[in-house]
């Protein structure tokens, strides 16, 4: 069986000899939704518009359920696109809107008018069908930009950043819609973003890309748990980052030498030789606060060679919530929240302590 969209070493360079995409590699199944994330200018949207035949590719093949698509004109694609400014017609109504793509299509009144009465009715848009969009709320109008794009019936919905013009709530109440209504349709969705938050909570696998070229591909909490470059432990989560050059390894454990002494993280990619350079990365939500009193038997004992010491030089509790920030010797602070049940009391701004973590919930990424 073909994959939904096949990208296969996809180039873009511009005529000024800058490369936007470099090799970019990707299968995706029917009814995924994937997406696409990274700084401003790193070719994310450059790749959409490629699929979208918006933008020509340099180099490379790009696959629709098998058929190429490399010199299909936008048109002629089996994929719509929404646009972050959602480009609707402010002088016809919602109805006219939704419908527009039918019309250019030549279809039949009555077979446009059942389709556009039944996405209407989905997206909960009939009571306003025949009101201009201008005149309706901001969350109303990206379920028109969807309407429109999901009433052509395409096999592949392109999404630039569409909900990067609503303000924090209803942004957060149309990626709930957004999600459930993708898995009720089974249709394939790419969507780009720069906002982690949303492509965490939204996708079933994140590309994240970097100077035009792919980092890491992974599902969500992969890539936020375990991290395959320092860009990537950069760029994702809380993560607090110490170098060091590998003491010894196995297949599931590598200890570093680090300038506080012996550190152990999980090992991702492969054994890693001795003295070879490597980072811990150390997510906050790995890392204990322990009491500074308690003995070096007992860390060892828990946690192995997974311990710093430091100091609290900030302690809050909002409501059931405990947030402190630990200061390590090198200067460097480590966010750290848990549970009021777990920390409330047992800790002042001040007190000396240690930082300790199982080396499974950390990653050793070579450089």
């Amino acid at each position: 069986m073909a994959y939904d969209l096949q990208l296969s070493h996809i180039g873009k360079v511009y005529d000024n000899g800058t490369a936007a995409v470099i090799d970019f590699n990707l299968d995706v199944d029917k009814g995924e939704f994937i997406a696409f994330l990274g700084p401003s200018g790193c070719g994310k949207t450059t790749t959409l518009r490629m699929i979208a035949g918006f933008e020509g590719i340099s180099s490379g093949d790009m696959f629709i359920r098998g058929k190429r698509i490399n010199d299909l004109l936008p048109e002629q694609r089996p994929t719509s696109m929404i646009f972050q400014n959602y480009a609707l017609f402010p002088h016809m109504s919602v109805r006219n809107n939704v419908g527009f793509g039918l019309d250019v299509k030549n279809m039949a009144p009555a077979e446009r008018d059942r389709k556009v009465d039944r996405i209407l009715d989905k997206l909960d848009l009939t009571d306003v069908a025949n009101v201009r969009p201008d005149r309706l709320s901001g969350g109303q109008r990206q379920r028109i930009a969807l309407a429109r794009s999901l009433v052509v019936e395409p096999d592949i919905l392109l999404l630039d950043e569409p909900l990067g013009a609503l303000d924090a709530n209803l942004r957060k109440s149309i990626q709930n819609e957004l999600k459930l209504l993708q898995r009720s349709l089974g249709i394939t969705f790419v969507f780009v973003t720069h906002a982690q938050s949303e492509a965490l909570a939204l996708s079933d696998r994140i590309v994240v890309m970097n100077q035009g070229k792919i980092e890491q591909i992974s599902p969500p909490y992969e890539l936020y748990t375990r991290p395959q470059s320092l860009f990537v432990a950069q760029f994702i989560g809380r993560n607090t980052i110490i170098p060091g050059t590998v003491r010894e390894s196995s297949a599931s454990e590598t200890a570093l030498d680090t300038a506080f002494g012996i550190l152990s993280g999980s090992a991702v990619a492969k054994t890693a030789t001795p003295g070879a350079k490597a980072s811990l990365v150390l997510p906050a939500e790995s890392v204990d606060v322990i009491p500074f009193t308690a003995t070096d038997a007992d860390i060892q004992k828990a946690y192995g060679h997974c311990s710093i010491t430091g100091n609290i030089t900030r302690l809050q509790q909002i409501g059931h919530l405990v947030q402190m920030a630990v200061t390590l010797p090198n200067g460097e602070s480590i966010g750290i929240e848990g549970h009021a049940d777990k920390y409330g009391g047992r800790f002042t701004a001040g007190d000396k302590a240690r930082i300790a973590w199982k080396a499974s919930g950390a990653t050793v990424i070579l450089q």
